[in-house]
């Protein structure tokens, strides 16, 4: 008998206990649901206060805010996708990201060095027979994807509507300063860092990024060429004055500035390139060297299309990397030798601008933390780096706010 009291006592302990461990189970659940509740909360109350102004200011129509901070992701939405139907902006809405496109291009290139289709090294001319003996034909392609092949033009220049007048264009081309001495940005370098890996793939460039490239990355909602079913999910872009309009196609287009996206897609982009999604090994590769660092370009690191700051970062260096003076004019570099191997500790980013649409993304791998902002209407880069940096600033360690004043200093003490 007394072995039966015994043996009930210890299941009722037993029991007591199962009881106990699910509650405190319970308990726990509840607690982490609220803490992630109160950070994306706060998440949501840093992002929507500082979109709010520049929305005003600007006269955006609409904005989308891609993030990554903690370990979570958002997509937080804002505005109208059209001035007209008034739909609004949605996870579904496609952006045209201008020339963030570069980085996809880029990573491409860099995807088919690392699967021995080409190298970085070698000259355009191994790649483009009719280019052999002149002077583009002699540069590098690093050189087209660092913007520093000697003085090509921003744009592909008027009258050129093929790829033959391209083509006749590059055979005349002569450098107005030595190679590698200067940096001019342009989108005839990368778009023929584009049109070359796709000839050492033996496909067609868009082809190779919407049917390759994108899946990799698990893109599903990102295009060169929108398809007809989401057409409606495309938003119009609108000038600095307010006119509506779309970007057209022309030559080069596709590799330069012609993508367009999500804010889930582009922060998920930004994830890929911190390492925080399962990929490939070979695509991990490709998309980690091109955080290779090659030039100096005033308070700039030139990696391949990236663009990098050691971190912390200042505002000041920010707004100056990405000024119009980096835009427009030569810059002066030194190239590195060896070239920076990349790391984490550096703020990397990219600016894009169609005449209807702005984009600005950002990241710093150490931190986890990244940004995409996505704009239906063209307006100042400096007021975008300005928006990334004060919403990064104030999520910082974690993004319930800052955790400590050492993470504090790190955005402010040089600011």
């Amino acid at each position: 008998m007394a072995r039966l009291r015994g043996y009930s006592s210890r299941l009722r302990s037993n029991a007591l206990h199962a009881l106990v461990a699910a509650f405190t189970a319970v308990m726990l659940s509840a607690v982490v649901a609220r803490a992630n509740e109160n950070q994306r909360d706060n998440v949501k109350t840093v992002v929507a206060a500082a979109v709010a102004p520049v929305m005003a200011k600007y006269q955006i129509p609409g904005m989308a805010v891609g993030l990554t901070a903690a370990g979570k992701t958002y997509v937080l939405d804002y505005g109208v996708a059209s001035l007209e139907t008034r739909k609004p902006v949605t996870r579904d809405t496609l952006f045209e990201i201008g020339s963030v496109t570069k980085t996809f291009t880029a990573t491409l290139a860099s995807y088919a060095a690392v699967t021995g289709k080409l190298a970085l090294s070698e000259r355009v001319g191994r790649y483009v027979s009719s280019l052999r003996g002149s002077k583009f034909g002699n540069a590098s392609l690093l050189s087209l994807g660092t913007h520093t092949p000697g003085g090509l033009p921003l744009q592909v220049p008027n009258g050129i509507e093929n790829d033959g007048q391209l083509i006749a264009y590059l055979k005349r081309w002569t450098p107005t300063c030595a190679p590698g001495s200067c940096r001019t940005y342009s989108n005839v370098g990368i778009g023929m860092l584009g049109s070359v890996t796709a000839k050492s793939m033996d496909q067609d460039f868009v082809s190779l990024m919407e049917d390759r490239l994108f899946p990799l990355l698990g893109l599903k909602n990102t295009y060169i060429n929108v398809p007809a079913a989401r057409m409606a999910d495309y938003a119009q872009g609108y000038t600095s004055d307010g006119a509506p309009i779309r970007m057209k196609a022309g030559v080069l287009w596709a590799e330069a500035y012609g993508v367009r996206t999500t804010a889930a897609d582009a922060i998920r982009f930004v994830e890929a390139n911190m390492e925080m999604i399962a990929l490939d090994g070979t695509l991990r590769r490709a998309i980690t060297e091109t955080h290779t660092g090659y030039f100096q370009a005033g308070v700039m690191t030139q990696d391949l299309i990236w663009e990098q700051y050691p971190y912390p970062v200042s505002l000041q260096a920010l707004l100056q990397g990405n000024g119009p003076a980096m835009l427009f004019t030569a810059t002066p570099v030194s190239r590195i030798v060896p070239p920076e191997t990349p790391g984490s500790d550096v703020w990397i980013n990219k600016t894009g601008s169609t005449n209807g649409f702005s984009t600005y993304v950002a990241f710093v791998p150490q931190e986890r933390l990244g940004i995409v902002i996505l704009a239906n209407k063209s307006y100042p880069i400096s007021e975008r780096v300005r928006l990334a940096y004060r919403i990064l600033t104030q999520l910082g360690d974690g993004a319930g706010g800052y955790s400590s004043p050492s993470n504090r200093s790190r955005f402010s003490e040089r600011r």
